[in-house]
């Protein structure tokens, strides 16, 4: 099966500024923690220690990205081959360039293996459902070979009839396209292709994904290395503490903030063009002691915030419950949990309940953060508190404004036969080192989240499978960040980011909301937040 997948985003190569090294990143600690013993209103606060590191972040997943949404559009020829298994069960994707001249070639980009099937030795089985593939299109294939030729499992390429660059060429081209491996389907076998083999590697090394792929990797790399120093920074400095019981509530804050950065950038980069991101984390591991860490998401009560209501509305602020008022990260941290379908499953696995206090190595083992969202009743509303970076909130008032501007002109729009809605903020709060946003919840999942259930859950995976629901969520999605587009008139402000559409979704039962019938199937809700 192939479709054609966009690239997005421009290259990523530009310098960043100095970087702080240990003694500095001591000292800014040091500070942080002086400011709050002493109550100094001008000393640094904790999100400064992380301004440079999230800063490189933002530039690095700046790159080219692949764009999953936009499945049947093509920019310069990149495309992805699925790869199921004899059940029909989705086992990866093969990420591809197509070259037409000087002869018609595909180049393997990466492979995305779905996540039940990772770490089960599929290389075989790509390698060969890739062969087949170009023997189907007479299309040369060139992969990158990460295998020595003197290694045993190079013959997993010798015996799918790859050839090493140079011996295709007789010894001629660079060094540097050693590592390049060519295919010759039988339907181009014995034709003189030297030339045009060297010619076409030349062009694979001129196009722009393959540059944009390597500039990913170096900057991923980079982010990787400032996430690493910044952690021992953060070790050095709690570990030379006389008095670590007294510092217990800030140390707790400081590394539940890194770790949640940490998870943040694991997430970003997961669609960056030749770089998924997996095993990239292994290079940051947290000693037991850390992950044994009760997180703990809002600073100490020295960090608290003078003003804390920000903007939104007015009258609901006047009516939250006055301890609510009063510190409100204290309160809202304390609320359950949002029952997302994955941290249920989670809980489930681990022989835990939602009342668990979870530590720092939960957080690393679920993938994400469960406490940014919880859950609250006011005047028999259910609302949902999420936590943002406080540099985030000038983005959500923007997007406040926004989607309330559209709210008044049409309470909803319908794409695809799915009734759209708009879910603005209703509060933006701030405190305690956080941004609290208030939304109204609604009967529905992240879509991102809708689709990892639909391949991973049992129950869902075979309705999946027979009734392709995966594509109607993606390609619903996709119709309305582009109508979403349309209404911003050239603002540069990303309003229409698809990271905050939701679609409909039956918490209780972990299953979609959706209209199925013989001529037609849809979503029933979609909503933008």
């Amino acid at each position: 099966m192939l479709e054609n997948l966009s690239v997005k985003g421009p290259s990523n190569s530009s310098s960043c500024a100095k970087r702080l090294n240990t003694t500095d990143r001591l000292s800014l600690i040091g500070l942080i923690h002086d400011g709050i013993l002493h109550g100094s209103e001008d000393s640094p606060v904790a999100s400064d220690l992380y301004e440079e590191l999230w800063d490189l972040v933002d530039s690095t997943v700046s790159g080219a990205k692949i764009d999953k949404l936009n499945v049947g559009k093509s920019t310069r020829g990149f495309r992805t081959f699925e790869i199921n298994s004899e059940n029909g069960e989705n086992l990866g994707r093969l990420n591809m360039l197509y070259l037409n001249k000087p002869v018609p070639c595909f180049y393997l980009v990466y492979v995305e293996v779905a996540a039940p099937f990772r770490n089960k030795g599929l290389g075989n089985l790509v390698l060969r459902e890739f062969r087949d593939f170009l023997i189907e299109k007479s299309a040369i294939g060139v992969l990158d070979n990460i295998i020595p030729s003197d290694d045993p499992t190079f013959e997993i390429y010798r015996k799918l009839d790859w050839q090493p660059y140079r011996d295709i060429v007789c010894g001629q081209g660079k060094d540097k396209d050693d590592a390049y491996m060519i295919y010759i389907p039988p339907a181009h076998v014995g034709k003189d292709l030297n030339d045009s083999i060297i010619r076409l590697v030349h062009h694979i090394r001129r196009r722009r994904p393959a540059i944009d792929m390597r500039d990913n990797e170096i900057m991923v790399q980079r982010t990787i290395e400032e996430f690493k120093d910044l952690y021992r920074a953060l070790l050095a400095y709690f570990s030379d503490q006389k008095d670590p019981e007294q510092n217990d509530s800030l140390k707790r804050f400081m590394f539940t903030r890194y770790v949640t950065k940490l998870l943040g950038f694991r997430r970003r980069i997961s669609q960056l063009l030749g770089y998924t991101g997996g095993e990239s984390m292994e290079q940051i591991p947290l000693s037991p002691s850390i992950r044994d860490i009760p997180a703990k998401s809002y600073g100490p009560a020295e960090l608290k915030n003078r003003t804390c209501f920000l903007s939104g509305d007015r009258e609901l602020w006047l009516h939250l419950p006055e301890l609510l008022k009063s510190n409100p990260a204290r309160f809202i941290e304390a609320l359950p949990n949002y029952k997302r379908p994955s941290f249920m499953s989670w809980l489930s696995k681990n022989g835990k309940t939602t009342q668990d206090a979870l530590t720092l190595g939960d957080l690393i083992d679920l993938g994400f953060d469960p406490t940014r969202l919880k859950e609250i009743q006011i005047d028999g509303a259910s609302l949902i508190f999420e936590r943002t970076p406080i540099r985030a909130l000038p983005k959500m008032e923007n997007k406040r404004e926004f989607l309330n501007n559209l709210l008044e002109k049409a309470p909803y729009f319908i794409v695809k036969n799915t009734k759209v809605r708009f879910n603005p903020p209703l509060l933006l709060i701030r405190d305690r080192g956080n941004g609290y946003i208030l939304r109204r919840k609604v009967p529905g999942i992240h879509w991102e989240e809708a689709v990892e259930q639909l391949n991973t859950s049992p129950a869902l995976k075979e309705l999946n499978d027979h009734l392709g629901l995966e594509r109607i969520v993606t390609r619903t999605v996709a119709k309305v960040n582009e109508k979403m587009k349309s209404y911003i008139e050239g603002n540069d402000l990303n309003l229409s980011d698809p990271s905050g559409i939701f679609v409909s979704w039956d918490l209780e039962t972990n299953q979609p909301r959706m209209v199925v019938d013989m001529t037609v199937s849809y979503l029933e809700t979609v909503w933008i937040s």
